[in-house]
C-alpha cells in the first residue's frame, strides 16, 4: 500500500507538474539568455582552467567536480537502464532534450548562487538556493522549506536507491539469494560508510576519489568498445530512439510510464539540473564574476548526461540484448557488455556501481552540511545531534538493500520533485539579477576585458550581498 501511494504521487508529481515546470523554466531560460548553454560552450570550456582569485580559494575546476561528483553515480548506469526498461528507447531522446534545456537552469542557478553567496570568518564563500530565496525574495520559509527537502534528498531518498542500486548488480551471480545477499550488502555498505563517516577511513575515501574519475573514463571507453562491436546495429538503434521518441499516440496512452516522463525523470536525477543541490557547491569557487561559474556549470550537465548516460544507453540499446522488466537496472547494462566481455563484463559493472555507490554515499551526507547550517542559524548544529543524525543515515543505507525498488525511486523522484519545485520558481523570480549579470560579462568580453562583477553596475542593493561590493 505505501508503495502505490509513494507511486501515485510520484506520477502526479511528475506529470504533469514537474513536466510543464522543467520544459517552461527551461525553455523560458534559454530563450532570455539566448542559448547561453550553446552558445558559450566554448568559454565555459575555457573557464573550467582558470585560476581562483586568491591563492588558497576554491577553482572552478574544483567546484566542478564537487557538483559533478554529486551528478555522476549509480543513475548515470542503472537510472538510464530503468527508463530504457521500463519506458522505451525513446527516453533517452528525452534525456538528451532535457539536459540541453535544463542546462540553461544550470547557468541561471549557479550564477545566482554566486551572487547571493555568503562570506564565512575566513573570506571564503558559501551558499546555495536556500540564501537567495531568503535574502533576495525575503522567504524564509520557502527557504527553510528547501533546505528539509534537500536533507529528505541527500540523506535519505537518494542514499536508499544508492544502496539499492547497488546490491541489484549481484543479481547476475549465481550465488545471489534474494532473501540473504541484499541483508548481508547493506550490513557491509553501511558499516563502511559508517566508518568514514565518524572519522575513520581517510584512506578509503583519499583512494576513492583518485580512482572513480578513472573509473568514469573507462566506463565510457568500454562503452564505445561494445558499441563499436555492434556498428552495424547503430543505424537501426538511432531509428528506433527517434521512432520510439515521437510516437505520441503510445506516449498520451500512459504518459505516467511514457518514454518521455522516463526521460525527464532519469535525466533530472542524473544531471540534477534545475534541482538546487548543485549551487550549494558552486557558491564556494573564487571567481571575479558570477557567471564564470554559472558558465562552467553547464560543462557539468553534459559531462553527466552527454557523455555518461549517453554511453549507457547506446552501449544498451545497439548490443541487441532483451531489454525488458525484469533485467531493468543493472542485469542490462551487465547483459550488453557481455555480449564483448562475456564474464568479465558483469564484474566491471560491479566494480564501477561500488566505486559511484560508496562516494555518492559519502558525499550525500556531506552535502547536506550546508543545509543543517542553515536551519540551525547558518552554524554547525552539535557532535551529539549530527552523530545522531548519520546514525540514522546509515539505517537507511542497510534498509535500501533490502526495500522494493519501486518504493526507492519513487521515493527519491519525490523529494527531488520536491527541490526543484522550490528552486526553479525562485529562479525564475530572480531570473532579471542573472540575465542582467549575464549581460554584464558579455559587454566586458566584448570589449576584451576579464570580466569582473560588481553588484551597483547591474542595479543591485549593495547591501543585498557580501561580495561583490
Amino acid at each position: 500500500m505505501i508503495v502505490e501511494i509513494l507511486n501515485k504521487i510520484d506520477s502526479i508529481m511528475y506529470y504533469p507538474i514537474l513536466l510543464i515546470v522543467l520544459a517552461v523554466a527551461g525553455l523560458y531560460f534559454t530563450v532570455q539568455t539566448h542559448f547561453v548553454q550553446l552558445r558559450l560552450l566554448k568559454e565555459s570550456i575555457r573557464l573550467i582552467m582558470e585560476p581562483p582569485a586568491g591563492k588558497d580559494s576554491v577553482s572552478s575546476f574544483q567546484a566542478l567536480m564537487v557538483s559533478t561528483a554529486s551528478r555522476v553515480g549509480t543513475g548515470n548506469i542503472v537510472g538510464v537502464s530503468t527508463a530504457l526498461c521500463l519506458g522505451g528507447p525513446g527516453a533517452m531522446f528525452w534525456m538528451w532534450l532535457m539536459c540541453i534545456i535544463g542546462a540553461s537552469s544550470a547557468f541561471m542557478e549557479s550564477t545566482l548562487a554566486q551572487i547571493y553567496k555568503r562570506k564565512d570568518k575566513y573570506g571564503s564563500g558559501y551558499g546555495g538556493p536556500a540564501y537567495y530565496i531568503e535574502i533576495a525574495m525575503h522567504n524564509r520559509f520557502a527557504a527553510f522549506l528547501f533546505c528539509i527537502f534537500l536533507i529528505a534528498t541527500y540523506a535519505f531518498g537518494f542514499n536508499l536507491l544508492c544502496s539499492y542500486n547497488l546490491q541489484s548488480t549481484f543479481a547476475v551471480y549465481s550465488f545471489y539469494n534474494p532473501k540473504t545477499t541484499p541483508i548481508i550488502i547493506g550490513l557491509i555498505l553501511a558499516i563502511l560508510v559508517g566508518y568514514c563517516v565518524f572519522g575513520g577511513g581517510h584512506r578509503i575515501l583519499k583512494l576513492t576519489s583518485v580512482i572513480v574519475p578513472f573509473m568514469g573514463i573507462a566506463y565510457v571507453l568500454i562503452s564505445i568498445i561494445v558499441i563499436l562491436f555492434h556498428i552495424q546495429l547503430i543505424p537501426s538503434m538511432f531509428a528506433m530512439i527517434f521512432e520510439d521518441a515521437f510516437n505520441f499516440k503510445a506516449i498520451l496512452s500512459g504518459v505516467a510510464g511514457s518514454c518521455m516522463i522516463y526521460g525527464i525523470k532519469r535525466g533530472l536525477y542524473s544531471n540534477e539540473a534545475g534541482v538546487g543541490s548543485a549551487p550549494n557547491a558552486s557558491a564556494s569557487a573564487d571567481v571575479s564574476h558570477p557567471c564564470k561559474q554559472g558558465l562552467v556549470q553547464t560543462v557539468s550537465v553534459y559531462i553527466d548526461t552527454m557523455l555518461l548516460c549517453t554511453a549507457t544507453g547506446l552501449m544498451c540499446l545497439c548490443s541487441g540484448v532483451a531489454r525488458n522488466v525484469d533485467v531493468s537496472g543493472a542485469p542490462y547494462v551487465q547483459n550488453a557488455l557481455s555480449t564483448v566481455f562475456g564474464k568479465a563484463g558483469p564484474i566491471f559493472i560491479t566494480i564501477a556501481m561500488v566505486l559511484f555507490a560508496f562516494t555518492t554515499l559519502i558525499g550525500n551526507l556531506y552535502y547536506v552540511d550546508n543545509a543543517l547550517a542553515f536551519l540551525n542559524n547558518k552554524k554547525m548544529p552539535s557532535n551529539k545531534f549530527m552523530n545522531i543524525f548519520y546514525v540514522f543515515c546509515i539505517i537507511i543505507i542497510f534498509l535500501g538493500a533490502i526495500a522494493p525498488m519501486d518504493a526507492c525511486w519513487a521515493l527519491a523522484d519525490i523529494t527531488m520533485g520536491g527541490m526543484t519545485l522550490i528552486n526553479l520558481p525562485s529562479c525564475f523570480i530572480l531570473r532579471k539579477h542573472a540575465i542582467d549579470a549575464l549581460k554584464d560579462y558579455e559587454k566586458q568580453k566584448k570589449n576584451s576585458k576579464n570580466p569582473v562583477f560588481y553588484a551597483k553596475s547591474i542595479g543591485m542593493n549593495v547591501n543585498d550581498v557580501e561580495f561583490w561590493r
